[in-house]
Order: structure tokens, then sequence, then C-alpha cells
């Protein structure tokens, strides 16, 4: 999917083969409308370049999201005539996933992507850039990802930060954080955020998000998924799981091995032929997680709502998220995972902080 150009460091960008791929052409395009600059979709460039940096005073898109407090806000861009510079939150995963969104948005829409090429940051721009995460954490649940505004009380308030926002709760004795975070936590941002929350003194970490099913007959947004054991890289890595069998034991909730992909793109039926039969889930995140809460000597749990199959076609994809009754479902998950947690933290109660490290 990427080649090496002229320039140092900088990779082309190739369309996927979108006839190919798990989603059908249509809902695909549906799904690359959401996320592509508003700059691209209404105007011809000469070039297009993706690259690491988190700037909100360059030109913000006028298809970021509404409606909802987290991961609302999309790469930005900078004008430099007739070339065009897009700004990712930096992460090697979630770059190279948005320039190949651009390079097949292009293509569905009979535009050249040869012009499509983006530049991968380096370890030390991805780790710099989560540094203004500042919180006091003393072995505190940190509880991050998505739907946080309906699983923190109704009644507490968020205190903003630079690109994030939290509150604090106690729920059965145990002290709780929800962090929210508005910029995309793609891949393995999702791992830098977790090795920081341990430098900050986490105690156990708990991701809440959404996962795509390999298993045939599991409808979207009806099940929850968890596990503690993820195919990252090419090698499974496990982690000391929060959760531990609890979770898997409630209603409506599957357990399995679990895939990180870093791009949905890459998700085509040859890739799904080759890791259906032995794994349930796939999304960007949790291996890179959980490898980081391993590394680092805390506990890490997810526990997500299954948003849709890869193995066939449901009403509910990732092209209609929006939608009413996807909506109303997934609030009925949401009250499920606020559930499971509280119940968790009710009947285990939590480790010293020095059991944690």
């Amino acid at each position: 999917m990427t080649s090496l150009i002229a320039a140092p460091g900088l990779l082309r960008a190739s369309p996927i083969d979108f006839h190919g791929h798990t989603m059908s052409p249509s809902r695909l395009l549906r799904y690359l409308e959401i996320k592509v600059h508003d700059l691209i979709q209404d105007k011809d460039w000469d070039s297009i370049r993706v690259v690491g940096g988190y700037d909100r005073t360059a030109v913000v898109s006028r298809y970021e999201k509404t409606g909802k407090l987290f991961n609302i806000e999309r790469p930005t861009a900078t004008v430099q005539g007739r070339d065009l510079v897009l700004q990712a939150f930096p992460g090697a995963d979630y770059v190279q996933h948005y320039a190949l969104t651009i390079a097949t948005y292009l293509a569905l829409t009979g535009r050249s992507a040869d012009i499509v090429t983006y530049q991968p940051p380096g370890q030390e721009q991805c780790r710099s850039a989560l540094d203004t995460l500042a919180l006091d954490l003393d072995g505190d649940l940190v509880i991050v990802g998505w739907g946080l505004q309906h699983l923190a009380p109704t009644n507490g308030v968020w205190t903003r930060g630079h690109g994030y926002a939290w509150q604090r709760a106690e729920i059965a004795g145990r002290r709780v954080v929800y962090l929210g975070f508005l910029h995309s936590i793609w891949g393995d941002v999702a791992g830098r955020v977790v090795e920081r929350l341990a430098e900050l003194g986490a105690g156990d970490v708990v991701y809440i998000g959404k996962v795509g099913s390999l298993a045939p007959g599991i409808e979207p947004n009806t099940w929850l998924a968890t596990g503690n054991t993820s195919l990252l890289r090419g090698s499974l890595v496990s982690w000391d799981d929060f959760f531990g069998d609890f979770a898997a034991a409630q209603g409506g909730v599957q357990s399995g091995l679990h895939v990180s992909s870093p791009s949905i793109l890459l998700e085509d039926r040859d890739w799904l032929a080759q890791h259906t039969s032995s794994y349930a889930f796939v999304d960007p995140e949790i291996g890179p997680m959980g490898a980081a809460a391993h590394t680092a000597g805390i506990r890490f749990g997810y526990l997500h709502v299954i948003s849709n199959n890869l193995t066939a076609q449901y009403p509910a994809d990732l092209s209609n998220e929006r939608h009413d009754d996807v909506l109303r479902r997934r609030a009925v998950l949401v009250d499920r995972i606020r559930t499971i947690i509280t119940r968790r933290l009710a009947g285990h109660p939590a480790r010293s902080v020095e059991g944690t490290r």
C-alpha cells in the first residue's frame, strides 16, 4: 500500500483495492466522506502530504463531529499554494491510516491518488506529543476512550487540558478518573497514552471503545467484547487483565483473541481469511495499550461495543454510526458497561499502588 519516493522519509500512499474490501465500495465511500477534510473533497490539489502534528490554528474541517464531547477533532490542513499539508496527531498508525483514507477516497471518486504522500513521525515526536497530558494520579483507575460523557457521573465537572478533559469520581470506594481526548488516539498513540498514565501514577487503565467482529453471526451493536490477548505486529501480547474473568462471565459479553490492525483500510477479504478462524475482534488500539500496560507493570482491560462485523453485510457498520437506531442500541450497551465496571469494583478491591508496579 506504500512505496518510497524521492524525498527522505516520505512514503506514497496507494489506494486500496476497494472491490476486495470487507465493506462494499458504497459503504466504504460513506465512511471515508466522514473522515476526509472538506478541502480535499471540494478542491483539486497538485500534492497532498500527511504529517504528524497537532495544530488547531490550521484549517479545521467542516466535517468534524458535533454532538459529543470527545474524539471530535480531525486532522487540520495548511494550504501552500497548490499543495495541501494535513496534520494528524503524531502516531505512525494514524498518519498512515489517514493517508490511505485520502488516497482511497480520491480513487473511489475517480480522481488521481498519485499525489498523496505521508511522512511517518519519529519516535520522539510521538512520545513528546503526550507530554502535555498532566494528571495527579495515585493508583487511580483511569477509564479512557469512547462514551465517557454517558459513563461518568452526570453531575461531574470536566476539567480541560490541552486536547483532553477529565473528571474524578469514586465508585465502590475506588478513586476513578474519566479521561477523554478531543483528538483521535488511534493505534500506537493509544499505547503511548497508557505509558504516560503509568508514568503519572495510574494503577489500572480501562479502555472503552468499539471493535469489529471476525466471527459470523455477531450482529453489530448487540454485544460487548473483552479479552486479555492481542496479535500485535505478528506476535501475541497478553496483559494483566483488570477484569480478570469477571467481564467475560457477564451476559451479553463475548470474549476472545484480538487482532491489532493499523487501519481498517487494510482489512480486506484476504486479510479476513487469514484471521477469522483464530481471532474474534479487531481494532487499532487494544494491542498497543495492552503491551504498554504489560511493560509498565499495571493492569489493563477493555470492554468494547462490537460495532461492525467484517464477515457479512449488516444494516449497521462504520459508515452509519450516527443513525438513531445505532445510537439507541449503543446507549443500552453503555449502561451495561457502566454496570459491569461498578460490579467489578464492588466485588474486587483495588490492589495497593506498590502491587501494580
